[in-house]
């Protein structure tokens, strides 16, 4: 693959289901940029839980952003949910997304619309899935370890209840692009996850 080359691999799925680490390793073993797309909203809504205008938030958003800590919060997710649904929001980070996208050398992005609406020219288009139960016990134990003290039934309904949220919305529902390569990581170890996608983008890619 020639390396000035644009080439997009798009990565969706629900909450806690491993996207995430996946999409980082694939860009790690390949060289590609990388843009968690959740840091987007999650900076949002962060800023809107500041008092700020979601909207106007959306437009002004800037990378140091993406460096507050806070952002990884369970508040934080919750609020970048609500902000998500806007499709004022939604339009003024679009721009963003997609120039990345097809930045030279490559470009790995996750999120919950990046082969459906971001980038529906991917190269490579996966989503990455897990059963509620599986993605609530991965995130309780990643809040516990954190020193938070939720219980494993709040987190499997804000798991649940975001699920419905991002799949029902009006605006870019979540759901798997037509020609996505479907990863369900419920029984895969991180290691087997990432190895699996790791090989399907190897397939992709032109040599």
């Amino acid at each position: 693959m020639d390396s000035t080359q644009p080439f997009t691999v798009a990565i969706d799925g629900p909450a806690a289901a491993g996207k995430g680490t996946i999409a980082r390793a694939v860009a790690e073993a390949f060289g590609f940029a990388h843009l968690d797309t959740g840091l987007l909203y999650r900076a949002v809504g962060a800023q809107m839980l500041a008092g700020q205008d979601p909207v106007e938030a959306a437009r002004a958003l800037g990378l140091d952003a993406f460096e507050d800590a806070s952002l990884r919060t369970a508040e934080v997710a919750q609020a970048a949910s609500k902000v998500a649904v806007i499709p004022e929001v939604r339009s003024a980070l679009l721009d963003f997304q997609r120039a990345f996208a097809r930045r030279a050398g490559g470009a790995v992005l996750d999120g919950r619309d990046i082969g459906t609406v971001i980038c529906p020219q991917a190269e490579v288009k996966m989503f990455v899935t897990a059963s509620p139960e599986v993605r609530a016990q991965r995130r309780f134990d990643e809040l516990t370890e954190r020193g938070h003290g939720p219980t494993f039934e709040d987190v499997l309904a804000d798991v649940k209840a975001r699920d419905a949220r991002d799949s029902e919305r009006a605006a870019a529902p979540l759901k798997p692009a037509d020609t996505a390569h479907v990863l369900d990581t419920s029984t895969l170890s991180i290691s087997d996850a990432v190895a699996h996608a790791i090989a399907h983008v190897t397939r992709a890619r032109p040599v």
